[in-house]
């Protein structure tokens, strides 16, 4: 099979590396709000607060780093990204285990890793392009979706069973130890990596703060693409709180119905990003873009709807397994789409630019659908929700992409 075909060592270290964090990351899933709420006694307040203050100061910490990386070499860049993750992530447990775990600290350890993240993912997809050639860039981003999606089925019921054995800091540890041996796999990889040409500019210009922005904001195929994919995957975000609270309180589902409503359709992202090639193959990029971006949007006014028992938790499934699955064939098409267009000495400004504004309107909208629900309920606010995602359909029609080239390939690094 295509999809079982080698990409070369560099490629299976990558992918190897990223595995690893990949799975700490799930198996820590909502660690740090349990910590908060059964370590530090935190309130509702405290832990919103948590969760925002992660997703949009690390977007603004991390706005200088685009400009910074783009004329760097990308390997060391993913390499300190990951030591500082496992350095700041390990401070948890050894704070825990000393009596000195404040709820300041969590706030700190989340938005630097936040921060990390970002420049991680946009050194990583600029790296990519050196690595490969055009042509594998789809397979190599279906494989990391597919393994992103397997680490979401199993991470969060391992960790919960390993926080009820050993104590809710075990999984924290994991995941730092994850983004160590993350580090060594990238370093693994060996070989050289192109210098980036130089800036123009001779130095550092406040004007290239916005570079990455300006960039996608003036392509004719990436800007609509930009606007949709911001604001369907924020409303997604935004009423998965609102869903928890509609089906554990008001509904009355039990703790474990809730986990299974969410873990069986992540097995649709598995499915979806390992179809996402032989379907490119067989319709081309441009139709399975457009067509699986559309569907994404169509599902989630349906949640607004749900009722009590079997038929409620049935329909929750349905509805999500649809979602992801529509999801787990657009990211790695989308992914490789954005990538082909971003010439060389942009790719990073513009991977930097458009994870910072995901962050920030995640935690934006996040905030927003909160208060949105107070008013009005939280089933109003998710089907407003899912009324503004059908209303995104639109800048995924086909001729918003018009036949444009791909960015010139850059030449792949010795090995």
């Amino acid at each position: 099979m295509a999809g079982r075909r080698s990409l070369g060592r560099g490629f299976g270290w990558l992918w190897t590396a990223f595995a690893v964090s990949t799975a700490g990351s799930w198996l820590a899933f909502d660690a740090f709000p349990l910590i908060a709420v059964l370590v530090l006694h935190a309130g509702p307040g405290q832990v919103s607060l948590l969760a925002a203050a992660g997703l949009a100061v690390g977007a603004v910490v991390a706005i200088p780093l685009g400009p910074w990386m783009e004329f760097r070499r990308k390997r060391p860049v993913m390499i300190a990204t990951d030591l500082a993750r496992f350095a700041v992530v390990l401070s948890v447990p050894l704070a825990f285990a000393a009596g000195v775990l404040s709820f300041a600290q969590l706030v700190v350890v989340s938005v630097i890793v936040a921060a990390s993240d970002i420049a991680f993912r946009a050194a990583s997809g600029a790296y990519l392009k050196t690595l490969l050639p055009k042509e594998d860039l789809l397979l190599a981003n279906g494989r990391f979706e597919s393994t992103m999606w397997t680490a979401s089925v199993l991470g969060p019921p391992l960790g919960g069973a390993a926080i009820g054995i050993f104590g809710p800091v075990v999984t924290v540890a994991a995941n730092a130890v994850s983004f160590l041996l993350s580090a060594l796999g990238i370093r693994a990889i060996g070989g050289g990596e192109p210098q980036p040409a130089p800036s123009g500019s001779g130095g550092f210009r406040m004007g290239e703060l916005v570079e990455g922005w300006r960039y996608i904001l003036t392509h004719r195929a990436l800007r609509p693409l930009f606007v949709n994919t911001i604001l369907v995957n924020g409303l997604i975000l935004a009423t998965q709180p609102l869903l928890a609270v509609i089906m554990l309180r008001d509904l009355g589902f039990a703790p474990w119905q809730y986990g299974l409503a969410f873990g069986i359709p992540c097995l649709g992202g598995l499915i979806g990003s390992r179809a996402a090639t032989p379907l490119v193959g067989r319709f081309g990029q441009r139709r399975v873009l457009v067509a699986t971006g559309m569907l994404r949007a169509c599902w989630v006014p349906a949640l607004a709807c749900i009722g009590p028992g079997l038929a409620g938790l049935l329909v929750v499934i349905v509805v999500e397994f649809g979602l992801i699955t529509c999801c787990g064939v657009f990211n790695p098409v989308y992914a490789t789409f954005r990538l082909e267009r971003a010439t060389p000495d942009r790719t990073t400004r513009m991977l930097s630019a458009w994870s910072i504004t995901s962050n920030m309107n995640t935690a934006a909208m996040t905030a927003l659908w909160g208060l949105l629900a107070a008013v009005t309920g939280p089933r109003t606010a998710i089907a407003l929700a899912g009324l503004l995602m059908l209303a995104t359909i639109p800048l995924l029609r086909p001729n918003s992409f018009p036949d444009l080239p791909a960015a010139e390939p850059v030449a792949a690094a010795t090995s």
